[in-house]
Order: structure tokens, then C-alpha cells, then sequence
């Protein structure tokens, strides 16, 4: 190869590996610190029975990105304990999230990590005729690993579910407002808007239905930043082996903004009652009491 061949080939690489690097770096920089659809399935606006509750949602996902995927695996356990103390009429109930995450980015190796822990406080109401709204209010705490997002975010849920005659019909938006939208390392953090939506019906101790969910970082006034977004539909089943409820879905993107792929993605949740108030539990109904 001659002198200039060699130069040409030199920037055109350098060309190519800056380019590589700033996609690599924009498509890190997603907002939402809520994974997008961890609420699918659940019915968040209803109050749960008093007692202490252990809910895990597991999921892995591929993004489908030229010539190598992105594929993460993300694990949610957390503990909601449903107290008999209400605030204004509605039932007080407490979350603690521990996400833990593993991802590989464009075929590279994987790493794995501790992510943002979830402290909040989440109110719950019955409104009548099988229509139930709750509110959530809490923190994501600050998180030392490299590969998610590491600032605090102040966290806010509304919820409404109707959960009459079997069905599970719920929206749930979830908003998070970052106290420092830049990290140590440069990295920006917009605020962020998602909507997870269910609607499914149980026959007996089935679960059917389908279900959806969105995401969007929010408008900033950095120019320089790429806003990310997208809207996944799936479908859902379940079955309740009393006491422990499993759940499982697919979810696939139909849009993506900025994320440079569609993403398909499996999701499994176990509940787990760990204690109920057995005057709050429901009567078994006669066809059930039959078996």
C-alpha cells in the first residue's frame, strides 16, 4: 500500500471509530431509570390486602441493531408491604427495588451490576364501582455502577385500574425528574415520561390478555442530545397456583426513536405473598370450593 493509500485507509477508520464511539455514547444515554413495562401485568392503581408481598419481574431483551444486538437481562425483586395505616381514605402501601442488570452492548462482553434502588411510598384508593387510582412518590437512589444510570431521580407514579368481573384494565404512567441531569462522567439524563398498559381477563385461575407499554425521554434544552422513545405491544398469561401468582409475556417494538433498533423482549414475574391479613383475603367463590 502506498504512503497516501495508507493515510486515506488511517482516516477513514479514525473517521469510523469517532462515529462508533458517539452512536455508542447516545444510545447509553437513555432517561428512563423505571425500566419501560416493569408495571405490565400488576394492577398498581387497586390497594393490595394488608400484608407483606415479594414480587420479582425478570426479563431479557434483544435489540436488533446492524451487524451486532444489544441484549440485556434485567432482574427486579422487590418487597411492597401493604399496611393497615391510611392517608386521606386511601391504603399507605411501601416499595423497596433493588434492580439488578447485565447487559452486552453491540456483541461486546457482558457486564452486570447493581442498579438504582427504589425507595417509595405509594397511597392507594378505592373509588368506587370497581375503580381503584393510586399515587406513588419516591426516590431512585445515586448507583456506583458504570453501566446504569447513576443520579438520583425524584419518582412518581398515577395509577388507575378497573377490576371488576375478572378483568385487570390498567394505566399506569410513571415519571422521573432527575436532581442533576449530568453524571461524573459526562453523561446527560433527561427527564423521562413511560406509560405501561394491561388488559387482561381471568378465568379462574387463568390469565389472558394483552398489553403495551411506551417510553420517552422529555423535551431539554440540550441541543446536542438525541431524545429516545419507543411503544412495544405483547401479549399475557398467567396462572395463579395460590399462593404464588406467575405471570409471563412478550412485548416487540413497533417504534423506536433513537435507539437505533427494535427490540424484543420476555418478561416473567412472580408474586409471592410472604403475609396476609386473613380477614382481608377474599371469599373462595362457590365454583372454586367445588375442587
Amino acid at each position: 500500500m502506498t504512503t497516501a493509500g495508507l493515510i486515506r485507509a488511517t482516516h477513514t477508520a479514525a473517521i469510523a471509530a469517532a462515529l462508533t464511539c458517539g452512536w455508542a455514547t447516545i444510545s447509553a444515554q437513555a432517561g428512563s431509570s423505571a425500566q419501560p413495562g416493569q408495571t405490565v401485568g400488576q394492577a398498581p392503581g387497586a390497594p393490595l390486602p394488608i400484608g407483606l408481598y415479594f414480587i420479582d419481574t425478570s426479563s431479557f431483551g434483544s435489540r436488533a441493531i446492524t451487524p451486532r444486538g444489544t441484549d440485556s437481562n434485567i432482574n427486579l425483586p422487590s418487597f411492597i408491604w401493604a399496611t393497615p395505616a391510611e392517608v386521606v381514605g386511601g391504603r399507605l402501601q411501601l416499595v423497596v427495588l433493588q434492580p439488578i442488570t447485565a447487559s452486552s452492548t453491540r456483541g461486546a462482553a457482558y457486564q452486570s451490576g447493581f442498579g438504582q434502588t427504589l425507595l417509595a411510598a405509594q397511597v392507594a384508593w378505592k373509588l368506587g364501582n370497581n375503580l381503584n387510582f393510586s399515587y406513588l412518590l419516591g426516590a431512585y437512589l445515586p448507583s456506583d455502577t458504570k453501566i446504569v444510570i447513576q443520579n438520583p431521580v425524584l419518582h412518581q407514579r398515577f395509577a388507575i385500574t378497573y377490576n371488576g368481573d375478572g378483568w385487570n384494565l390498567t394505566g399506569n404512567f410513571l415519571y422521573g425528574t432527575f436532581f442533576d441531569t449530568r453524571s461524573a462522567s459526562g453523561s446527560f439524563y433527561p427527564d423521562f415520561l413511560n406509560l405501561d398498559l394491561t388488559a387482561t381477563k381471568h378465568f379462574g385461575k387463568w390469565e389472558i390478555g394483552p398489553v403495551a407499554f411506551g417510553s420517552t425521554d422529555l423535551p431539554t434544552t440540550n441541543p446536542s442530545y438525541a431524545r429516545q422513545g419507543q411503544f412495544a405491544v405483547g401479549g399475557l398469561v398467567g396462572y395463579n397456583f395460590g399462593p404464588v401468582n406467575l405471570q409471563a409475556y412478550v412485548t416487540r417494538d413497533v417504534v423506536q426513536r433513537n435507539y437505533a433498533g427494535l427490540e424484543t423482549r420476555g418478561w416473567l414475574r412472580a408474586t409471592v405473598p410472604i403475609y396476609q391479613d386473613k380477614d382481608e383475603m377474599p371469599e373462595p367463590s362457590p365454583l372454586l370450593r367445588k375442587f
